[in-house]
């Protein structure tokens, strides 16, 4: 079970809006994150950890440790059926007073061999669910693709759900593929809610998304999203920079001794991901899936 932490608006206003403004001051530099600020994190691995369970077990909330650390959550909708299309859920979190979106990852092995794959294409995005996006944005297709097969459902029920609940706030959790969609999902959010809902996006060993013009435009647009990688993970690395790919900014990164840091950008320091795996062979596929703050996340993680 997961300790009280303060209220959302608190800890998205607080927390993460204190790391950008710490970030910004010091010029791009590394900083330290404690224990304590790290263990904020908790629901948010959760909720990305039930993401890998069964449509069935989700719908009543009964998947074990992930949901039994979550008590008071109700699911709305469920789909996918992990294998032509990942799971995902969204629903209503009283606790925080929030619509939660999350996405199933995969087998970090396939990940790889996708994400390696140097014959995947770049992919434009739908101007119809993303209204405004620029002409030179361009998208992995393979993202693209999983995306386009949940994203107006997932996108009606957040807008059902504010609607019903009078609602605010919105929080979207993925790991590995999971963390991609999320990424996509952030910016739709954003581009198609109504002013002064509070975004959150969180997402756990997540491959880069598009390229440069993307990680630009979403960074003008999202300000509130955390990208956090574990230790020698080689997902967060692939596609590789050198393709055209790059990730929006902030990262945690939890390093090989357990201890973490803030990682204003895609690269350039040595406690970084993109620095401490410089190539996707000289990672470690066992740290994709974690532990995130002593949790693992996957199938295998699906305690029932």
């Amino acid at each position: 079970m997961w300790s009280p932490f303060p209220p959302f608006a608190s800890l998205a206003a607080g927390l993460l809006s204190g790391f950008q403004l710490s970030l910004n001051t010091s010029h791009g530099a590394v900083m330290g994150l404690n224990h304590t600020d790290l263990s904020t994190f908790t629901p948010y691995i959760e909720f990305a950890r039930a993401a890998y369970c069964d449509s069935n077990k989700i719908a009543g909330w009964k998947c074990g440790g992930a949901c039994d650390a979550l008590p008071g959550f109700v699911p709305t909708l469920t789909g996918g059926d992990g294998a032509g299309t990942q799971y995902f859920y969204v629903g209503y979190w009283p606790a925080q007073s929030a619509v939660v979106v999350a996405h199933q990852g995969t087998d970090p092995q396939k990940t790889l061999a996708v994400l390696t794959d140097v014959n995947f294409n770049f992919m434009a995005l739908d101007p119809a669910l993303f209204p405004g996006i620029p002409s030179d944005i361009e998208v992995h297709s393979g993202w693209v693709i999983e995306h386009m097969k949940t994203a107006n459902q997932i996108l009606a029920e957040v807008k059902r759900l504010m609607n019903e609940y009078s609602l605010t706030n919105v929080v979207l959790v993925g790991h590995s593929l999971g963390g991609a969609l999320v990424e996509l999902d952030t910016l739709v959010m954003t581009l198609n809610l109504p002013a002064g809902t509070t975004i959150r996006g969180v997402t756990f060993g997540t491959p880069r998304v598009g390229n440069v013009a993307w990680a630009t435009f979403f960074d003008s647009q999202v300000f509130n999203f955390t990208r956090i990688n574990n230790k020698r993970d080689p997902v967060p690395v692939v596609p590789g920079r050198l393709l055209g790919f790059r990730h929006p900014t902030t990262e945690i990164h939890i390093q090989p001794d357990g201890k973490a840091v803030v990682c204003p950008d895609d690269g350039v320091d040595p406690q970084c991901s993109d620095k401490l795996v410089p190539d996707a062979l000289e990672g470690s596929v066992d740290d994709h899936s974690g532990p995130y703050n002593g949790i693992l996340i996957g199938t295998k993680a699906c305690t029932p």
